[in-house]
């Protein structure tokens, strides 16, 4: 059964609310069960849709279960997708107050800037490197707005994918003969590396995770627009932080990036 129009504002609201209060809540699927993957995109675009009315600038999208395992894990077979706005970005090496913070985690990424509008069907990897403007190194903050991280799929693609705060590197690096299956990934945390990975741990290649992406939002009658900072996923499992942590994540090639909770 479809939701009304009145109940996707409903949720819409519950979850927009949640983040500005900083509060968590229980999983939108206890109270609304028909809730299914195409009506959760609904309500993502109504969040969407009430950030923008306050002034939120849209800056990107991300990408969300990449790894095969979590995939798996979900019962999904396709990956899920959220979108940046301007309150989410984080200036490189600043300072994240965890008061505005749920239960935060943060995840190593890597981030494409788009030169070029993407619009599928049947995007490929060839035709987003040729898109790309550059290359970056990306922390993801993750904050689900549901209590103890518990949630099903279609919960978390109305809570916008956990989407929280992130942090891009200031150096761009090209494409050109890039190997981002290989390319090595670090994440740090106060000094002492917790968690390494590889590009391959995103859909075999963090380029592929951007395609599905394009062909994910044509499905919709949407495109990526140029210009649109694209966190291509996860390389790494999500770690824990609190006040007084800093983490670092270094990309072969592509430098590194990092940021502070205070």
């Amino acid at each position: 059964m479809s939701l009304l129009p009145a109940t996707i504002e409903e949720i819409a609201t519950l979850l927009h609310d949640a983040e500005r209060d900083v509060r968590d809540v229980v999983k939108v699927t206890d109270a609304q069960p028909d809730l299914d993957t195409e009506a959760a995109y609904r309500v993502q675009d109504a969040l969407r849709a009430l950030k923008l009315a306050r002034g939120v600038r849209l800056v990107g999208m991300k990408m969300g279960l990449t790894s095969f395992a979590k995939m798996e894990q979900m019962g999904v077979d396709t990956p899920i997708y959220g979108f940046l706005g301007s309150d989410n970005a984080v200036d490189d090496g600043a300072a994240v107050e965890t008061a505005a913070l749920i239960h935060p985690k943060v995840e190593a990424e890597i981030a494409f800037v788009m030169r070029d509008a993407l619009q599928g069907p049947d995007c490929t990897v060839e035709q987003v490197l040729a898109a790309t403007a550059c290359l970056l190194p990306a922390i993801e903050v993750i904050d689900s707005r549901y209590e103890n991280f518990r949630f099903d799929l279609p919960s978390v693609i109305a809570d916008n994918t956990s989407a929280s705060r992130y942090v891009i590197g200031s150096k761009a690096a090209t494409v050109d003969g890039r190997d981002l299956e290989s390319i090595g990934v670090v994440l740090e945390k106060n000094g002492q590396v917790v968690e390494v990975g590889a590009g391959a741990a995103v859909l075999g290649n963090p380029a592929r995770a951007v395609a599905m992406l394009v062909d994910m939002l044509h499905a919709r009658g949407q495109s990526l627009p140029a210009g649109s900072v694209v966190l291509s996923g996860a390389i790494t499992a999500a770690v824990a932080v609190e006040g007084g942590d800093h983490v670092q994540v270094r990309i072969d090639g592509l430098g590194s990036t990092g940021l502070r909770f205070v």
